[in-house]
């Protein structure tokens, strides 16, 4: 019973954060209304409904519970009527972004490993967890999307979701667990962000 209620935490929660990362993305596309409620619900759903696919659990949980959808449509609510204001905070967009990647990368982790798979497929399927609904809402807005630059992006998922596996699998609480992945994909992400940092790419073959 611990791992649902964990589970539903991170998920709700992850889903009206990276909702709210949605909306402002929209804002920022200068959407209209429609067009804030759909990026708020693709983004905020979208990596959860990845998930429950690859494990065959179908309804997604996504759709079978309301909840998931109310907190969704209530982040783009927030982001309609309170904007401005979040975008005083300096980089709403980065922070909520990194906080939904950290967020889904250990419950997708967390919900592969109660399906019985094994370590390192349960962590790679987190971070097809956490980068799924941003995947989604970049190329919805015709943006290349994150993972795919050079952005410490599915790396910082990955660090998080290696964390709390790890953790699980030697025995710290499950909760701990799951705030130190959180933990760990958030600093390595906005850190990144903070200080330019790049994932690793080849080289340019020099003409001879």
């Amino acid at each position: 019973m611990p791992s649902i209620s964990l589970l539903l935490l991170l998920d709700l929660t992850g889903t009206f954060v990276f909702a709210l990362s949605g909306g402002l993305l929209a804002v920022r596309k200068d959407l209209d209304i429609v067009g804030i409620v759909v990026l708020s619900v693709v983004t905020g759903l979208g990596g959860g409904v990845i998930r429950d696919v690859l494990l065959g659990r179908t309804p997604p949980a996504a759709l079978e519970r309301e909840s998931y959808l109310v907190a969704a449509i209530a982040a783009a609510a927030v982001v309609y009527f309170f904007s401005n204001r979040i975008e005083r905070m300096g980089t709403p967009l980065q922070r909520f972004d990194a906080l939904g990647l950290g967020l889904f990368a250990v419950s997708g982790t967390l919900t592969s490993l109660n399906a019985g798979l094994g370590f390192v497929p349960a962590v790679l399927l987190g971070v097809v967890t956490g980068a799924g609904g941003g995947v989604v809402r970049d190329l919805l807005v015709a943006d290349i999307p994150l993972v795919f630059r050079r952005d410490v992006y599915a790396l910082a998922a990955l660090l998080g979701a290696t964390t709390f596996a790890a953790g699980a699998r030697i025995g710290v609480p499950e909760f701990a667990a799951a705030v130190l992945g959180v933990a760990a994909t958030v600093v390595l992400r906005l850190m990144s962000t903070r200080h330019d940092w790049h994932a690793p790419r080849p080289r340019p073959s020099r003409s001879s």
